[in-house]
């Protein structure tokens, strides 16, 4: 049985959390999280390129809709589907376990930081024509996440 995404994150905050404070001591918040922020950027990237491949769909919508049910398995997060087509997955979340998670450690910061910026570069591994765009989450307070993943029809795949 696989573990489930939110219990991987689960798992590593018991690693990043305290080795991102010490960064942070030693560099200072802002030179921290930016190299977290390439860091973990490169490595979300990476995986939005592989799922693009392995996945071999054309339909943008299809394809990160069955994405995000990975991300929601095992209650992790509530969602409404705001628009699906071929070109678009727009989205609200409306419940975040991993926002649960990190509010109940007290580190909301640090769930964003390490969470909630991977949505983007994930994004931009999918393709250069894909663009997420996202106002607000859960993890800073909003009400819910609104997720808005569009094909740039100007760009190639």
């Amino acid at each position: 049985m696989s573990v489930s995404v939110i219990e991987q994150a689960k798992i590593q905050a018991q690693v990043l959390v305290p080795l991102v404070k010490a960064l942070q001591a030693e560099l200072g918040e802002a030179r921290a999280n930016a190299l977290v922020r390439k860091a973990l950027g490169d490595l979300y990237r990476g995986f939005g390129e592989e799922f693009w491949k392995t996945k071999n769909e054309t339909d943008l919508g299809k394809a990160v809709s069955s994405a995000f049910k990975t991300y929601a398995r095992d209650d992790a997060l509530a969602y409404d589907v705001v628009e699906q087509t071929a070109d678009t997955f727009a989205f609200d979340v409306t419940r975040c376990a991993y926002a649960e998670f990190y509010k109940a450690l007290g580190e909301p910061e640090l769930g964003f930081l390490l969470v909630c910026t991977a949505d983007f570069a994930t994004a931009e591994g999918v393709g250069p024509d894909v663009r997420l765009t996202r106002t607000q989450t859960i993890m800073q307070g909003a009400s819910h996440c609104g997720f808005r993943y569009r094909r740039d029809a100007g760009r190639s795949q």
